[in-house]
């Protein structure tokens, strides 16, 4: 029972799927700053650089041309074709008709998990990972199948993985690389392993690459490179990190057109279509702005390198992230849950990092340090994470 407006409500009259979920725990710990007098928070994967000069240009342009009426549903033809040649990079295949714009990845996951999900069909989803995977199958009255991401790299087990396949029968698999939170990419080796998979079972793949812009190997890997498993994989991603705009809310699908059809329809009743001015926006990002995506990438390869040090130094055990712009330290042998740590640092010595536990079952142990933020941020947060750890470690 709880109160809106004064009036008394039934937790019967709420959805089961509604009922099921909670607010993410990044943004329980990101809410929980604003308490903290003089906290500094390294919660959310919110680049600190403003959006590129040449993108802001293009939306006023857009404003200014009264381009802020509706698109299509599926985006306006322009970015999707720039979008099919942007994929072309990454050795990616699909056609502007193969793509569907969203308001921002999150709308996109929804939108495709909708359209694949009935009431109990299962889903395989990566531990740690995203929350919104998991929560968007319960939120759907799905049921989540969780396959653990193990070892200092967070590997798959493939063993446990092709017989949770065998024996759970989940309708499709969540890959999300580079990973939020652990910043991991998935190896060429692995790469054809999960080709493998996918193709011998029946099992479709959703693979989330929202940080493929942010990955610091010079190759980058993904299922969807794979022609001849094309028509059993989904690919979501967007520009939120790429250019810096999360806030402007630009996502997109690409699936075949058996998938994109019923996306779509679920994208048509969500939001219409996504916001014209980011459109155009992205659009001109995609044409005129490698060079500012470039300096943002090495600037935050600089800030992984500095933040790896410092926890390094401090005797934490924490490896390399390879992509997006996320490190995650094991904290266990603090003797805390990774929630009792992370209140603990944030009362103590007023910085706010995320618990791995909000990530999952096997985050638990660890934290999640977003590195989006300014030099200065995180100069002065390892110098307050150093100081807590002495005291810690001298009680």
């Amino acid at each position: 029972m709880y109160f809106i407006g004064g009036i008394k409500m039934e937790s019967s009259k709420i959805s089961k799927g509604a009922n099921s979920i909670q607010i993410s725990g990044i943004r329980k710990f990101y809410n929980k700053v604003i308490k903290v007098q003089g906290a500094i928070s390294l919660t959310l994967g919110q680049p600190d650089f403003p959006v590129p000069d040449k993108v802001k240009r293009a939306m006023v342009r857009a404003i200014e041309d009264n381009k802020t009426v509706y698109t299509s549903n599926a985006g306006i033809d322009e970015l999707r074709n720039e979008i099919s040649k942007y994929l072309k990079r990454f050795n990616i295949n699909y056609s502007k008709d193969e793509i569907c714009i969203t308001a921002g990845g999150t709308e996109g996951i929804l939108d495709i998990f909708q359209a694949l999900l009935n009431k109990g069909d299962k889903v395989l989803v990566p531990d740690p990972s995203f929350p919104a995977y998991a929560s968007c199958t319960k939120l759907l009255e799905g049921e989540v199948i969780t396959y653990g991401l193990y070892g200092s790299e967070f590997s798959i087990d493939f063993n446990e993985l092709e017989n949770k396949i065998k024996n759970e029968k989940p309708k499709f698999m969540v890959l999300s690389y580079p990973s939020n939170p652990t910043g991991t990419v998935i190896s060429k080796e692995d790469n054809e392993k999960l080709h493998k998979i996918i193709k011998d079972n029946d099992i479709i793949a959703v693979t989330d690459e929202m940080y493929s812009a942010l990955c610091y190997e010079d190759d980058y890997y993904s299922v969807s490179q794979y022609e001849d498993i094309r028509e059993k994989v989904i690919v979501v991603s967007g520009f939120s990190k790429t250019f810096s705009m999360t806030g402007l809310r630009i996502g997109y699908v690409c699936a075949e057109s058996s998938f994109m059809s019923s996306i779509l329809k679920v994208h048509q009743y969500t939001t219409t279509c996504a916001p014209s001015i980011s459109q155009y926006g992205a659009l001109e990002g995609l044409k005129n702005c490698d060079e500012d995506v470039q300096y943002m990438k090495n600037e935050f390869k600089k800030r992984r390198d500095y933040v790896y040090k410092r926890l390094k130094d401090m005797g934490f055990e924490v490896r390399l992230p390879k992509g997006a712009f996320y490190i995650f330290p094991d904290i266990s042998r603090f003797g805390m849950t990774s929630e009792q740590f992370c209140e603990k640092l944030l009362n103590e010595a007023k910085v706010a990092i995320v618990p791995g536990s909000a990530f999952g079952e096997k985050g638990e142990g660890f934290a999640r340090i977003s590195y989006a933020y300014s030099k200065k941020e995180l100069e002065e947060c390892m110098n307050r994470i150093e100081k807590w750890v002495e005291v810690q470690n001298n009680l």
